[in-house]
């Protein structure tokens, strides 16, 4: 049977003053230093040049394509003949955080060759988050086995997927401050209650690209592209990466009962988050929606069977 994309029976027509205005508004205009070529940068009035360039997503996003634009310097690159060149971005909109904190950004990044052939370029940045499958196994259970394993998700509203009640695994937005594995280990507490030391935090991504990068040495040798050791849930659009950990404890059977259903997250700052503890050998279906549940459970079964985990 056929499934059917589902539409709304409404959808607000936008007006002119519903618009993004900045057209009428004074832009300013910069070089980004040392580039070669020169890279123009067309900002909003909102945004400073210091602004941009401090930002982390920026600068991570720029410096990971201006890597890869590099790369086909090689004869054996695909566009090695007709190489792409960033010629130009234009900073469309921002969205700030408290305390002025540049939070969210949208772009459009110019990337055509000699030919006027020209690349998809509408750029939403927002940075890294982190996402953790966290594993429970009781131990006061005679003989344990895979069958009583359970994971946790959270259910909240993400008000961009249109839902009040979204399943997925523990995650959240990183700052720039501290490591992956300490912001994994700091949304397990803000949105578990689970304090978990950071030393038994396995990174399931950077396992996987260790693995893979190893096979890709050994297939096309070069340097290969410097994309982040993380899960890209929507690179089509979104600059977004996804470190992914896996977190295995044991605990009492009723401690693990007792997470069922719990209210926890910041709620003072909006976040309401229910838990809900599944078996093990169900997240898939649970939690199939979304992508970082997806990527979790596929990385932890295939890292499992190369006897890495």
């Amino acid at each position: 049977m056929r499934s059917k994309l589902i539409l709304p029976t409404f959808f607000p027509r936008l007006t002119q003053t519903s618009r993004i205005l900045t057209n009428s508004r004074k832009m300013s205009t910069f070089i980004v230093p040392n580039s070669n070529p020169q890279l123009p940068v067309h900002l909003t009035p909102d945004l400073t040049q210091d602004q941009l360039l401090s930002f982390p997503a920026f600068k991570i996003w720029l410096s990971t394509l201006q890597h890869s634009l590099s790369r086909q310097a090689d004869t054996s690159h695909a566009f090695h003949a007709e190489p792409y060149v960033l010629r130009q971005i234009q900073i469309q909109a921002v969205d700030f955080f408290g305390g002025g904190r540049l939070g969210f950004l949208k772009l459009k990044a110019e990337v055509s060759n000699d030919h006027g052939e020209k690349l998809p370029g509408s750029v939403f940045l927002r940075g890294g988050s982190v996402a953790m499958l966290l594993i429970l196994q009781p131990n006061d259970t005679r003989s344990p086995s895979d069958s009583d394993r359970y994971a946790i998700l959270t259910i909240q509203p993400r008000i961009p997927a249109g839902s009040l009640g979204f399943p997925e695994i523990p995650a959240g937005m990183l700052d720039d401050r501290g490591t992956f594995a300490g912001g994994a280990a700091k949304e397990i507490q803000e949105e578990t209650g689970l304090v978990i030391p950071q030393d038994e935090l396995i990174d399931l991504t950077a396992l996987a690209n260790n693995l893979s990068r190893k096979g890709r040495e050994q297939q096309e040798g070069g340097e290969p592209e410097k994309l982040q050791a993380a899960v890209y849930p929507s690179p089509g659009g979104s600059d977004e990466f996804i470190p992914l950990f896996l977190c295995q404890k044991q605990m009492a059977k009723r401690e693990i009962e007792e997470l069922q259903g719990k209210l926890t997250g910041l709620r003072g700052q909006g976040e309401k988050i229910t838990l809900k503890v599944v078996r093990l050998d169900e997240l898939w279906k649970e939690g199939w929606r979304d992508g970082k549940t997806l990527a979790a459970w596929a990385l932890y079964q295939g890292l499992k069977g190369e006897g890495l985990l």
